[in-house]
């Protein structure tokens, strides 16, 4: 009786695994019948840089990430003098009459351009716009009659619904690759502190390669344009990046229409709220973005907004974090007056604010060609800048030539150095001062920001 009753368990629990496999298998979905019909849109993105740079180049194009972040910006061969620099990345169709979609770090200098189809029809394709901060640009064929990809409401999208990448990683052609949205509104600074992305993060396989290319939800519409991971080895650990399709609309509508983008600016510093500082600040809890300085006769500072103010909803949307607020204040038009909601001294208030329109980097100085004996291109800072860095001047690093001190100093695109052996660096005049008068094979000292964060650290001219 004992060894009936063991049986029937058994046999019980075999029939109940065996319905939940069943059960856990029809629930899972079939990818088959949506990548047969939305990969003829999906291309493949060739482009070569006749003349290679000296300089080593971010794959962001200054966007630079934390090293852990790693674009899907693969070169073929390193940048030579003598040979061309080749890359390859993916892209999609948006419209039948030849306008292409892909990132902007896929393009970024190149000279040549080459979009190529599932079935090996190849175009020559020129850029109609490209935008760094948002790493997305709009390519253009001459063709007729594509087929194309629709965007989907990337608000819409849940974290734990299934989602598809399709592109060519390692140049391998059209792959597919499946997973789930694993959060939302991720924030990723750039280490020139600029925020405008709130990334999709996914766990879908992506390589090299796959930079550009479309992220689908099972309706086949795009929610997202892949753009970087999150790896130490340079490869595919399930943390992937995507732009998502209301940020590529919004851009899209720009490029197409001026060649460029216009972002909301509000000119504030800002910082996340812990449980403390919410206790302090007459928060009911953490949440918002905490003001700790306002840029003067900034939008922030003609609207009200004072250091110490807890911005909770900005024109209508909610800031939960920090990095929320530039999110909302970049999609908004410049010269468009908004409702910002905010605490001061644990009351709350409404103002009314006129949103500035953020820089152009074409405003910026104009970079210089040829490194110097440092292996650097920098830049000069301009009083926006130094108002928002709280600094008396400095010059930024915009490119870092390959195997040069510089680089072995670790130096790095968007850092600033203020200071270089005895000299203190205001303007770029110092700084070409400075670096004429430094010695050889002698460690020299140096002052650099990093994040906001002041390093030092010393460097040897060979």
């Amino acid at each position: 009786m004992i060894i009936a009753v063991r049986r029937l368990t058994v046999s019980a629990m075999a029939v109940l695994m065996l319905g939940y496999t069943l059960v856990a298998n029809a629930e899972l979905p079939n990818f088959a019948d949506l990548i047969e019909e939305v990969s003829p849109a999906v291309v493949k993105i060739n482009t070569v840089q006749k003349a290679s740079p000296t300089a080593s180049r971010s794959p962001f194009g200054g966007q630079q990430l934390p090293e852990i972040f790693r674009d899907f910006f693969e070169r073929s061969q390193p940048p030579q003098r003598s040979r061309p620099a080749v890359s390859l990345g993916s892209g999609f169709v948006i419209s039948a009459d030849g306008y292409i979609l892909t990132n902007h770090h896929v393009v970024e200098g190149a000279d040549e351009i080459v979009v190529r189809f599932a079935d090996r029809d190849e175009y020559t394709a020129e850029i109609v716009g490209s935008d760094r901060r948002s790493d997305l640009a709009l390519l253009k064929i001459e063709a007729k009659n594509l087929p194309t990809l629709s965007f989907a409401d990337s608000e819409k999208l849940r974290v734990g619904d299934w989602v598809v990448a399709i592109g060519s990683p390692f140049g391998l052609d059209y792959s597919a690759t499946a997973g789930i949205v694993s959060a939302k509104g991720r924030s990723l600074p750039t280490e020139r502190g600029e925020n405008y992305v709130p990334f999709i993060q996914t766990d879908v396989a992506i390589n090299p390669g796959n930079s550009g290319g479309p992220l689908f939800n099972l309706d086949g519409e795009v929610v997202g344009i892949n753009s970087q991971i999150y790896s130490r080895s340079g490869g595919s650990i399930g943390l992937s990046f995507s732009i998502p399709a209301q940020v590529a609309q919004e851009v899209v509508a720009q490029l197409k229409a001026v060649g460029r983008v216009e972002r909301g600016w509000l000119g504030v510093v800002m910082q996340d709220i812990d449980s403390a500082l919410a206790q302090s600040l007459g928060l009911d809890r953490p949440r918002g973005a905490l003001i700790n300085a306002v840029e003067p006769d900034g939008p922030a500072d003609k609207g009200g907004i004072q250091p110490g103010d807890v911005i909770v909803e900005f024109a209508g949307k909610a800031i939960v974090n920090s990095g929320d607020l530039p999110h909302v204040v970049g999609l908004i038009a410049p010269g468009e007056r908004v409702a910002v909601e905010l605490y001061r001294e644990g009351k709350k208030r409404t103002l009314k604010v006129e949103v500035g329109a953020l820089d152009d980097d074409g405003q910026q100085a104009s970079r210089r060609d040829g490194s110097d004996r440092l292996g650097l291109l920098v830049e000069e800072l301009d009083e926006r800048q130094l108002r928002a860095l709280q600094l008396r001047g400095g010059v930024v690093i915009s490119e870092v030539s390959a195997d040069s001190p510089a680089a072995a100093a670790e130096l790095r695109p968007g850092d600033i150095i203020v200071r270089l052996g005895y000299s203190q660096l205001l303007t770029i005049d110092d700084y070409d001062r400075a670096v004429a008068q430094a010695p050889q094979q002698t460690p020299i000292y140096m002052v650099f920001y990093r994040q906001g964060r002041a390093i030092s650290r010393t460097i040897i001219i060979d």
